[in-house]
């Protein structure tokens, strides 16, 4: 039988100024959020050769240490592996209400000043938070959290719709699971799109989700015949980008009425036929951006989006950045130059 191992490509990524990966153990640490941060950091991949992450986990304070799950923590080291990280992980926290020892903000804020980056999974963002590093900068954390957050601190321009926040140096996720597409993110900032590819290829999940946490608040789920006559439509979306069909032929197709069809469809995708297309002619674009070389032009028609400067605009309004500076960032071609 052919195994796995055998069959991942020689990716051989380029070094990076300090490839040490740090994820914070406390006691009641959230066991499913430094799963993540060990997984995608911490995993041996012999594919990407010796300039990947070094991973270790530093207690934050004596223990033993428990986890959520009754399992017992023993970290690799204390909070000194802090000073000598390049990415700090904070995997969830104890609670929102729970005080943030001093010796921590210290460390974070230390790692911070000599160019460290800092990153957190859902509850996480109160440390980083505690810190006052996120004053004036934009954060996320998962929903359910929103009002407590911004009670908390006011100063943050906070946006609970978002599945991450890159304000690099520092990054947020949201609800749980958003870890796992930041810290492809971040592979993506590091190594480029292929290497992020092949991580997101062994956790059996998409490099790069569109949308935003709106499509995970609570809503009546959508009743089984409901799907069914959406999944054709949003086939149809994403198999000829450069189409934008309007709303009464789409609802007509599911045979829904189109005030109905667009409930259905907020509550499918949590975002309207439009925002989803450009968010699917986004990273369309993003992909082609990064794995080709492809002109400018020729990526804009691909995608959908028709001309370069409609491209541009969207591509600004997504990322913050143009088109040629996301494939300069991100390509791994440029990467490896």
């Amino acid at each position: 039988m052919t195994t796995g191992a055998n069959i991942l490509p020689n990716l051989s990524v380029p070094p990076i100024a300090n490839n040490r990966v740090v994820a914070l153990a406390y006691d009641g640490l959230c066991t499913f959020e430094f799963g993540i941060v060990a997984e995608i950091f911490g995993l041996a991949r012999p594919e990407m050769g010796p300039n990947w992450y070094r991973f270790a986990s530093a207690a934050i304070e004596p223990g033993p240490l428990r986890a959520q799950g009754g399992i017992t923590v023993q970290a690799d080291g204390g909070l000194d592996l802090v000073a000598k990280a390049g990415l700090v992980v904070v995997p969830g926290w104890r609670g929102v209400d729970a005080p943030v020892p001093p010796a921590l903000i210290e460390a974070l804020r230390a790692a911070h000043a000599r160019g460290a980056r800092l990153a957190s999974i859902c509850s996480g963002a109160f440390v980083l938070g505690a810190t006052g590093l996120l004053e004036g900068q934009a954060a996320t954390t998962h929903w359910r959290y929103e009002e407590a957050f911004r009670a908390r601190f006011p100063r943050v321009d906070l946006h609970p719709d978002q599945l991450y926040i890159d304000a690099d140096p520092i990054f947020t996720s949201a609800g749980s699971a958003a870890g796992m597409d930041l810290g492809l993110h971040i592979i993506r900032r590091d190594f480029g799109a292929e290497a992020a590819n092949s991580v997101a290829r062994r956790l059996v999940m998409p490099a790069h989700r569109a949308g935003g946490q709106a499509q995970f608040l609570p809503r009546p789920v959508p009743r089984d015949h409901e799907t069914e006559r959406l999944a054709p439509i949003l086939d149809q979306l994403r198999a000829d980008l450069s189409k934008t069909p309007s709303i009464r032929s789409l609802a007509a197709r599911a045979g829904l009425s189109e005030r109905t069809f667009l409930r259905r469809f907020a509550e499918a995708t949590g975002t309207t036929p439009q925002r989803y297309l450009a968010e699917t002619r986004i990273a369309r674009a993003a992909e082609l951006l990064e794995s080709s070389e492809a002109a400018i032009k020729a990526i804009a028609e691909a995608s959908g989006f028709g001309s370069a400067a409609l491209l541009r605009h969207h591509f600004h309004a997504r990322y913050g950045l143009s088109p040629s500076a996301f494939r300069h960032r991100f390509s791994r071609t440029t990467a490896q130059a």
